[in-house]
């Protein structure tokens, strides 16, 4: 397989950073990295370009992280409400996904959020309350809540079913902890 060096004007996440020389394969240098302006093959003339290309990817990378911290100030801490359907068993006609998510911060904050950078494991299909976070950046990121309740219904309502849950979660345990002591005594009086 042919390589060839490249010299990287744009920050590449599965490469490198600006400024820096690598060798990649050739089909990958000029199908991809050299159409999308992110390298530059490696001649003379363009290293000595590298210095340049290097301090002004510090400088944006500066500037991009503190666009990234000054944006995870502002939805740290929010708190979003989603009015939904939902049956009698709490689950919802349909589901809350990143996309719905990232609508919603735009609404509230009115800055756009790409729905990639919303971490969610699977989407939302129960009514609740939720800890979502958002990773604006690879160092930053930022935690808010999310509220799915009943039409009509507000964040007191889900503040109260998440405590009736709690409590219904810590009487099965106590029940369980009992019911466990109880064979062990009859365990006890049978030997």
């Amino acid at each position: 397989m042919a390589r060839m060096k490249v010299l990287l004007t744009e920050d590449v996440p599965s490469l490198g950073l600006a400024g820096e020389v690598h060798t990649v394969a050739r089909g990958y240098a000029r199908n991809y990295l050299i159409p999308r302006r992110e390298a530059i093959l490696a001649t003379k003339g363009a290293l000595k370009q590298a210095e340049d290309i290097r301090a002004s990817a510090i400088r944006k990378r500066a500037q991009e992280r503190s666009n990234a911290d000054a944006q995870a100030e502002v939805l740290s801490g929010q708190q979003l409400l989603f009015n939904v359907r939902a049956g009698e068993n709490d689950r919802l006609y349909g589901s809350i996904t990143t996309s719905d998510i990232a609508e919603r911060i735009e609404e509230t904050v009115e800055f756009e959020v790409d729905r990639r950078r919303i971490v969610l494991n699977q989407p939302i299909r129960e009514l609740g309350l939720y800890d979502v976070t958002i990773r604006l950046m690879a160092e930053v990121e930022a935690t808010f809540a999310v509220a799915v309740v009943r039409e009509g219904e507000g964040w007191a309502d889900a503040e109260q079913r998440e405590q009736d849950r709690e409590a219904a979660a810590l009487a099965e345990a106590e029940e369980e902890a009992v019911a466990e002591l109880v064979d062990d005594a009859a365990d006890a009086e049978a030997e």
